[in-house]
């Protein structure tokens, strides 16, 4: 999986924070979602331009993330 191309920084879109390739969903959103419960079933139901290797593409990102903090 190339998270490069599934998760974007873009200066400008929604801070340039970073965000599913192509949309203003951010990967601190989706985490959100998934921590208050919701199923990455639900959360592609409720955004129908996400997939499930985003989902996916977003928990690599954060423990890539986690891991880089810690080094």
């Amino acid at each position: 999986m190339n998270i490069d191309e599934l998760i974007t920084v873009t200066p400008g879109v929604r801070g340039g924070k970073p965000c599913i390739a192509g949309s203003r969903i951010t990967v601190y959103d989706i985490l959100e979602y998934l921590a208050g419960g919701m199923s990455e079933q639900q959360i592609v139901a409720d955004f129908p331009s996400l997939r499930s290797e985003h989902i996916r593409a977003v928990l690599v990102f954060a423990a890539n993330r986690e891991k880089r903090l810690a080094a």
